[in-house]
């Protein structure tokens, strides 16, 4: 065998053995103006003051958008004000919503905006989580496969590069209430969300356990009369 030859078949299980993977980067707007309205979406809602829009990543937070393409999910990201058609958390904030990371059907993974800069993608702990949104979910447009392995992908990679202490579906925040980390001022800003679904959950978590993520908090139960 010729050494040529060699080195290309070892560079070739090298890369099959790391799970390499190209991150595209297709930032939202983050200008002045989302910057600001950042600002006083931390000053509002953690009672946080301060100037700066950077965040210590403690958790990962995977999320659905529903939305059935990815150009109109990123659409839906993209501005820094909230659209017209998100009337229920428009009292909550003027800034828009968004995540760090958006994967595409087929398991493209896209960078939206800096992994250590606060979006707005999950009440109570968007100033210690990183967003990941994934097109489409629900019963229409139910996730891939490529979506669930590029999502255990990208959870090794920020995990391996920061201290992340929690792994969560959106819909598993509400948890939280009560925790440290929770910092949420406003006793009624609430969602119901469903996202990513607990199955997906499972399978991520499954193959990402070597990483020993924190147990998600167990909520009290409520004992009205």
């Amino acid at each position: 065998m010729k050494l040529k030859h060699f080195a290309i078949i070892i560079v070739t299980v090298l890369c099959s053995c790391t799970g390499a993977k190209r991150i595209v980067n297709k930032p939202i707007v983050f200008n002045e103006e989302r910057k600001q309205l950042t600002r006083e979406y931390i000053s509002d809602h953690y009672d946080m003051k301060t100037e700066s829009v950077t965040i210590v990543p403690k958790m990962i937070v995977l999320h659905w958008t529903v939305i059935p393409t990815f150009e109109n999910s990123f659409e839906a990201f993209k501005e820094a004000r909230l659209p017209s058609w998100r009337p229920d958390i428009k009292n909550a904030s003027a800034l828009n919503v968004s995540a760090h990371f958006l994967v595409d059907r087929d398991g493209t993974i896209y960078s939206l905006m800096p992994e250590t800069t606060m979006g707005r993608h999950v009440i109570g702990l968007n100033y210690c989580s990183i967003g990941v949104e994934n097109v489409g979910g629900a019963d229409e447009n139910p996730l891939t496969t490529a979506q669930l392995k590029s999502n255990i992908w990208l959870v090794k990679y920020l995990a391996k590069k920061y201290d992340i202490e929690y792994l969560i579906g959106h819909y598993e925040y509400p948890n939280f209430e009560g925790h440290p980390l929770w910092l949420e001022q406003d006793d009624g800003y609430r969602t119901t969300k469903k996202d990513p679904g607990p199955d997906f959950m499972k399978k991520v978590r499954e193959a990402t356990t070597k990483f020993n993520f924190k147990p998600i908090p167990v909520k009290p139960v409520s004992h009205e009369n």
